[in-house]
Formats: C-alpha cells, structure tokens, sequence
C-alpha cells in the first residue's frame, strides 16, 4: 500500500506526467483492472477503471520523492538534532536513533491522525490525491466485505483486526454480525474508531490501543489491511508469523508488491528527496508473503490487486490447512 501527502500533488502535473509518458512509451505493462463494488461501500467510489500499472506508478516516483511523511516505518532513523552553546557561534551536530514505534505512535496521534482521520472519512476537505488514496483503500476494503459476504458465514465469528486505524473494515464487519477485536498503535485512531462505533449504536466491537506484536488471543479471522508498509523486508515474515498465530481459521493481508517496475521508479524517486522527507515505504515481495503464511499452515485461497494512481496494494487471503 503506498500512500501520500498534500504536500506533494503540486509536483506531480510537472513531474509526474513526464515520467508517466516515458515509462508508459516504453514499459508496456499488463494493465490491472479495478472491480465494481457492491452495496456494503459507505462512500460512493468511481466506476470501475483499467489502468497501466506503470503509467500510475510514475506519478507515485514523484510523489515518494517529494512528500514529506509519505510512510513511517519500524526502523532505525538518524535524526539530526543541531544545538548552539553561548561560548561558541559553532553550531554543533548531533545524531541518534529513534525508536521508531514511538515514532509512529506520535506522529498518528497528532499531524498524522488529523491528516488521515480526513482521509478516512467522508469530508471534503481532501485534495485530489487524498480522494485518490480513499477510493483505493476504500476498494480494498470492500473487496474484503464482497469475499465475507460471499461466504455468508461471519455472524457471531471472532475478528481480530490489527492496524484498525479509524475503523475502515472492523465497524462493517461488527455491523454484519462478527464479534470485533480491533488494535491500532495510535490511540487516537483507535478512539477514533470506538466513537464511530458508538455513534452507530455497534456494541459488538471492542477498540483498544496496542502495536502488533502484543496483540494476544484466538479469533476465527485475523486482518491487517495497509498496515506492511511500516515494516521492513526483516520484520516482515516475523509479523506475518504472528498474525498467524491469532487466527484459527484465515487471515486476511494486504501489503505494497515489490515488483522491477515498482522497485526502479521508487529508487528514482530516492534521487529527488524533499527537504522534509523523513518517513519511508516498504515494498514486499509477495512470495516471502506467501512463504510465511506456508511455514504457518496457511494456504492462500483468494486475492486481489487494487492501484489507483496514488495507490497500490496486494491483498491475499490464506486459510489454515
């Protein structure tokens, strides 16, 4: 899942377009095609559309490039921290590692989550590249509502939602009968989310605060939707392990595809980095994915790829075998 900020779509007409017709001329890709959603979305989404998926992607190198706070990940970050001492006009440059969960923790319970609560929501003060990002998680997530609806078969089940964020896919599963456990890191988010909850009268949704790794207990279903791009390629497998180990029957993963064409344009976008650039993105090769649900007794049994222009995610569905 790539997403980005408002600080960046005043580039991408320039930028973004140039190397659009470039990679576009020269690539040719298989186009990806966006399904029609059914009647679950809350929001009305944009019909459904056939992209190139590297004409799309080059729009995405500037973007990464250029906006700050674009993604946040477990890792080490040298911070430059700069101080000036009264006997001496030299300024002196210091450098250390954050903790990169407290990182996070912070920056979704401030700018962040003001940023994406909007994001994550009906208002219309959004630009054009946030509505872009809504409508692509939007379709992942009814994507995963049409596979429950399908099945026909989650009322009353256990869900253990990791990553809630505001409540994007936990409330609609509450509302179609399952029994919710849904974490975030923020506690902002997560509060944000119990009082959408409440404000829907859902009393079968519980909502607390916690990072992945403590999250505890056995549910018939376990999801983390857009939560991978926080994790590096060493982390990754280990938290797969873990969403495994919560679930008793499937799990349900989305994360950004590290593909040739998706893994060049983001080192081109490295070429370019804004001045605030602080945060970065995870790309994950899907057979490392898929290899980690295997060694937990999982098999996949569904999936689905969703990219819109500023977004990209893979989303797989593994049941224990």
């Amino acid at each position: 899942f790539f997403f980005f900020t408002e600080e960046s779509f005043s580039v991408i007409g320039f930028f973004g377009f140039g190397t659009s017709f470039f990679f576009a001329s020269h690539l040719h890709p298989a186009p990806i095609s966006i399904h029609s959603l059914s009647s679950h979305s809350r929001r009305k989404l944009p019909p459904p559309i056939t992209m190139k998926t590297t004409s799309a992607c080059a729009a995405f190198v500037a973007t990464i490039a250029l906006a700050p706070n674009a993604a946040i990940a477990f890792a080490p970050v040298a911070v430059t921290r700069t101080t000036t001492t009264q006997s001496s006009p030299v300024t002196t440059v210091l450098s250390s590692t954050v903790d990169d969960k407290t990182e996070v923790r912070e920056y979704f319970n401030n700018e962040g989550f003001s940023r994406w609560n909007k994001i994550y929501s009906d208002s219309d003060e959004v630009n054009d590249v946030q509505l872009d990002i809504r409508n692509g998680h939007d379709q992942t997530i009814q994507k995963i509502l049409n596979w429950v609806e399908a099945d026909g078969d989650i009322k009353g089940k256990t869900v253990c939602d990791c990553g809630c964020g505001v409540g994007s896919l936990a409330i609609p599963l509450a509302q179609m009968g399952a029994k919710i456990s849904a974490s975030d890191i923020s506690d902002a988010m997560s509060k944000e989310a119990g009082a959408r909850a409440k404000s829907l009268g859902i009393r079968n949704a519980k909502f607390y605060t916690s990072d992945l790794e403590s999250v505890k207990g056995k549910y018939n279903t376990v999801t983390c939707v857009d939560v991978a791009i926080h994790y590096p390629t060493d982390k990754m497998a280990e938290m797969v392990g873990h969403l495994c180990s919560l679930a008793d029957e499937r799990v349900l993963i989305s994360f950004a595809p590290k593909t040739w064409y998706y893994s060049l344009l983001k080192k081109v976008g490295e070429l370019f980095p804004g001045p605030s650039k602080t945060t970065r993105a995870y790309l994950h090769e899907e057979a490392v994915v898929r290899d980690a649900l295997a060694k937990a007794g999982f098999e996949v049994a569904r999936e689905e790829m969703t990219g819109t222009n500023f977004y990209f995610s893979r989303l797989l569905e593994a049941k224990r075998v």
